[in-house]
């Protein structure tokens, strides 16, 4: 297990490089100058090269990558541009537990509501139910999930006031119970696809898994369908499952931008985009390099978590 654990993190350094690469240089695609948004309309040409020289705008692309790479190893990630000038680590902290957040609890309703679906349409193949299962996931993969947000929003927190929107409570200030108020119905929004691809992926695995022989000797043993699916089948056909599930952590942070916007929320993505409409390099530089990061370490985990639980994996690369 040591040895598979090392070959992981050998191979995840490399693609760590390749992502500070691609994170630096991503903020040239963006147009405008950040010196534009500091500058007032009374500064002078002198003026304005003089701040370009202090911002280090001026410098060689790689002379400024180097820089900006030994300083994100030591974490830090430089200061923003833009005012209120602050330390760019500093507004990532604050907005990464909302992205962490919403992703964690998007992926247990994802997979409280996958796992017994999944279940109930491989026992029940081919009936109504099953097929209900399949046009509804179907269905829930299909909805965009800006146009899902806003539906949401006008049913459930308008319509019918149950959940409030428009702001954040954090449960240091508010507690876990005001938290969750304002969390859980941007997590549904999240959760709804997900729980449409969990149970696709599960159902299909268990449908797979239950026509291998030592299923079918398992049925001429006399088990009962019900202890085969859950004793047997289950457990097989939940590797697949753990790994898209790892990685939905990594794709839920990077992508719930959508449900920022729409619920107004203090996360990572609201930073990015309003960085990024500003020219504020530093800030967008270091918000995308955490969400790729993350998404990195969380694929490492999987691998890690899949090498624990399936001992073939750990074979492949002994």
């Amino acid at each position: 297990m040591i040895r598979y654990v090392a070959f992981r993190l050998l191979l995840a350094l490399p693609v760590l490089f390749l992502v500070s690469v691609g994170t630096f240089l991503l903020v040239y695609l963006v147009p405008g100058n950040p010196v534009d948004h500091i500058v007032g309309p009374f500064t002078t040409h002198a003026e304005y090269l003089q701040i370009q020289r202090q911002l280090g705008l001026d410098q060689p692309v790689l002379t400024r990558y180097w820089e900006w790479l030994t300083k994100a190893l030591q974490g830090n990630l430089g200061v923003n541009l833009v005012p209120p000038v602050e330390s760019v680590s500093t507004r990532i902290a604050q907005a990464l537990p909302v992205n962490i957040e919403l992703a964690t609890i998007a992926l247990v309703l994802g997979l409280i509501v996958s796992i017994p679906l999944a279940v109930l349409s491989a026992y029940r193949e081919n009936s109504l139910f099953d097929r209900l299962v399949g046009v509804g996931t179907i269905g829930a993969i299909s909805v965009p999930t800006f146009l899902l947000a806003l539906v949401l929003v006008l049913l459930v927190a308008i319509d019918w006031h149950l959940f409030p929107i428009g702001q954040w409570e954090r449960p240091t200030s508010s507690g876990w119970i005001e938290n969750l108020r304002y969390a859980l119905l941007p997590s549904i929004t999240l959760a709804v696809g997900e729980a449409a691809i969990f149970t696709r992926l599960l159902r299909s695995e268990l449908l797979e898994t239950l026509r291998e022989d030592y299923i079918l000797a398992a049925r001429a043993k006399g088990m009962s369908p019900m202890h085969i699916l859950l004793r047997e089948a289950l457990r097989i056909s939940s590797f697949s499952l753990v790994t898209l599930s790892g990685l939905s952590i990594g794709r839920l942070i990077g992508g719930s931008i959508i449900a920022e916007q729409v619920f107004s929320l203090p996360g990572i993505g609201s930073i990015i985009v309003n960085a990024a409409q500003q020219s504020d390099y530093p800030l967008v530089q270091g918000g995308v390099l955490v969400i790729a990061v993350v998404y990195v370490v969380a694929n490492l985990l999987v691998d890690i978590v899949h090498g624990a639980i399936d001992p073939r994996v750990r074979r492949r690369h002994g």
